[in-house]
C-alpha cells in the first residue's frame, strides 16, 4: 500500500481542529505533526494514510475548516520521499 500525507494550513487553532476533526473522521488515516506559528495564527497540521484515505480526509477537512476560518493550503502529496517524512516525525504526537 502506498503512502500519502496531507498539509491543511489554516489560520487560527479552531479552524485547525475543526478541520483536522473532519479528516479523521472522512477517512483511516492519522496525525503525525502540528506546525503552529505567528503564535498559534497560523497553524498546519499534517495525516497520513493510503492515497485514496488522505485524498478524502483533505477534502473533508478543507471543506469543514472553510466553514469556520481561513484555509490558506491544503495539499496531498502520494509517495512522499523518506526525507520528507523524517522531516514531519521530529516532533512526536501523543
Amino acid at each position: 500500500m502506498d503512502k500519502a500525507i496531507a498539509l491543511l494550513e489554516v489560520q487560527a487553532m479552531v479552524t485547525a481542529i475543526v478541520g483536522l476533526d473532519a479528516m479523521v473522521k472522512a477517512a483511516d488515516v492519522k496525525l503525525i505533526h502540528v506546525e503552529k506559528r505567528l503564535g498559534g495564527r497560523l497553524v498546519t497540521v499534517v495525516v497520513e494514510g493510503s492515497v485514496s484515505a488522505v485524498q478524502a480526509a483533505a477534502e473533508a477537512g478543507r471543506a469543514a475548516a472553510a466553514e469556520v476560518g481561513n484555509v490558506m493550503l491544503c495539499e496531498v502529496i502520494a509517495r512522499p520521499h523518506p526525507e520528507v517524512m523524517k522531516f514531519l516525525h521530529t516532533d512526536p504526537v501523543p
